[in-house]
């Protein structure tokens, strides 16, 4: 992330620096610059900025798959089917004992959840075999009363990208939230 951010920076030094070169050396040869020269200069710099931001989607893109290369990725997800029995307000995941993630939710999407939103909340790079999850979730419950509650799962990482939801749904008779977690196919 930084070594894109320096990147661009110095992209946009040597754009800055060539347009006013190219600037002075129109204006020493003609003494008066022509309003077509300018919206030359003017499209020239518009379409090194697309450039630049053009490079900026690749060089993501490109750190995006070092970081997290397809066969050792692991991607956790939260969902939130109705919220009537709680109210989200953190989530806390622990791989093999390590905490990597603990997530505060604002009331906003905590909303945007129970409206069938879904939120990655981390991803990692984890060696195959087997692995176990911690997840602590933390929020309001039935009678607006704290609640904190935990899931766990072992899996076992192979070759290729997984992916595991966090799912909190309401049970209806026992008018408590359930959490589960489950490995997507």
């Amino acid at each position: 992330m930084v070594t894109n951010r320096i990147l661009i920076s110095l992209v946009v030094c040597l754009c800055l620096a060539f347009a006013s070169a190219s600037t002075a050396q129109d204006s020493s040869d003609a003494p008066a610059a022509s309003p077509e020269k300018f919206r030359s200069l003017d499209e020239d710099v518009q379409d090194l900025k697309r450039e630049v931001l053009d490079l900026n989607r690749d060089l993501f893109l490109l750190e995006e798959e070092l970081l997290f290369p397809a066969n050792s990725q692991v991607a956790f997800f939260v969902s939130l089917d109705v919220g009537e029995y709680f109210n989200l307000d953190s989530v806390n995941l622990k791989i093999d004992g390590k905490e990597v993630a603990n997530y505060l939710y604002t009331q906003r999407e905590a909303d945007a959840l129970t409206r069938g939103g879904v939120h990655r909340v981390h991803m990692a790079n984890l060696k195959t075999g087997e692995h176990e999850l911690i997840a602590t979730f933390v929020g309001g419950g039935p009678h607006s009363r704290d609640y904190r509650r935990g899931a766990t799962l072992r899996f076992d990482k192979g070759i290729g990208a997984k992916y595991i939801e966090l799912e909190i749904t309401d049970r209806v008779k026992k008018q408590q939230p359930e959490f589960v977690i489950k490995e997507w196919e």
